[in-house]
């Protein structure tokens, strides 16, 4: 009797595992992160070379692409040609289901050079899973 029963807990558990959702979302679908890009402080593109002391603005659009809401972290760090970070900073909140939303976060770069912003999504500063992949753009100041 008791041989029946660890063989039908066994037999549950492999039941119940076998129902786990194929559609679920996996860690870096949680959410999206598009069209990086440079902007003014009045919103407008900026297209040419950023001058030495010229405040920018570093965008992306990220949308959340589940049915409920999540916490979300907008990190951007910037690397000289070294690969030396020299700023980071970010805006943390809430994300509606498949809201986009459009977080930038401004720079004013001291010396001339070449430099990537590394834009990141994460859950939070404290559980930084990644909701998105990573997406960079180049910054030419003069």
């Amino acid at each position: 009797m008791f041989k029946r029963g660890i063989v039908f807990c066994s037999i549950l558990l492999v039941f119940t595992v076998s129902f786990t959702p194929v559609f679920s979302l996996n860690e870096l679908q949680r959410a999206t992160i598009a069209d990086p890009r440079l902007e003014n402080t009045f919103g407008k593109p900026i297209t040419d070379n950023v001058n030495v002391n010229q405040q920018i603005q570093i965008s992306a659009d990220i949308t959340n692409k589940q049915e409920k809401s999540q916490s979300f972290v907008y990190l951007v760090q910037i690397k000289d040609k070294s690969g030396i970070v020299i700023s980071l900073g970010w805006i943390s909140g809430p994300l509606a289901p498949f809201q986009k939303l459009s977080p930038s976060l401004s720079w004013t770069p001291e010396k001339e050079g070449e430099y990537v912003a590394e834009m990141f999504v994460w859950e939070g500063l404290i559980n930084h899973n990644a909701l998105a992949e990573y997406t960079k753009l180049q910054i030419n100041v003069s």
